[in-house]
This record gives C-alpha cells, sequence and structure tokens, in this order.
C-alpha cells in the first residue's frame, strides 16, 4: 500500500523557519520524482518545488533563496526546509511522487500538512 505521510507543519512566526518531512513507503521510492505543492485558503493547489530521481532540484519563482527540497533515499523521506517563512506561505503542504513503471505512471499524494505563518 503506498502512502505518503507529510509532517513538521505548525504554527511559526514571521521570519521563522520549519522542515516539513514527507515519508514514503508502498513504491520504489528512488525511481520517483518528488514534489512538494501548497494551497492557501480560497486558491488552487501550487508547485513549490521538487526533487527528480537523480537529485535535481527546482523551485517555484515565488520560493527560489527560502525553500530548499532535498531526499534520503536510504530513509525513503523527502524534506522541505523553508526559511525566513511568511504570512503569505499560510498553507497546506502536500508531497507528491511521480514515476513509470513498465510504461504505466504514477502520481501519489500525501494529506498535507497546515503551516501558519502568524504573530
Amino acid at each position: 500500500q503506498v502512502q505518503l505521510v507529510e509532517s513538521g507543519g505548525g504554527l511559526v512566526q514571521p521570519g521563522g523557519s520549519l522542515r516539513l518531512s514527507c515519508a514514503a513507503s508502498g513504491f520504489t521510492f528512488s525511481s520517483y520524482g518528488m514534489g512538494w505543492y501548497r494551497q492557501a485558503p480560497g486558491k488552487e493547489r501550487e508547485l513549490v518545488g521538487g526533487i527528480t530521481s537523480g537529485g535535481s532540484t527546482y523551485y517555484a519563482g515565488s520560493v527560489r533563496g527560502r525553500f530548499t527540497i532535498s531526499r534520503d533515499n536510504a530513509k525513503n523521506t523527502v524534506y522541505l526546509q523553508i526559511a525566513s517563512l511568511k504570512p503569505e506561505d499560510t498553507a497546506v503542504y502536500y508531497c507528491n511522487a511521480r514515476g513509470v513503471v513498465l510504461g504505466t505512471k504514477y502520481d501519489y499524494w500525501g494529506q498535507g500538512t497546515q503551516v501558519t505563518v502568524s504573530s
């Protein structure tokens, strides 16, 4: 059974930092590209960034320089380090896994973790 379980969210003051984790199970984690998305109240889900199976990272322009994505294939976990948090970073953050196995595309989502930035 495939599972993506995010953790590490919470209430943080502006300027603070957080590290979100996404623990994966039920598929070959190292072969999948992993992404982080977020959805703020009343807005569509948007891509924050991601990391390929080879370890290359990419980020949305709005978060580049403050967000860092990494992965630990030995722990089947992907991380999202967020620095200099702003109130507009308040959202539910979702982990995503995408891969192709024997020609079939797979796309998995976690349940999300809430990040609230407020003083």
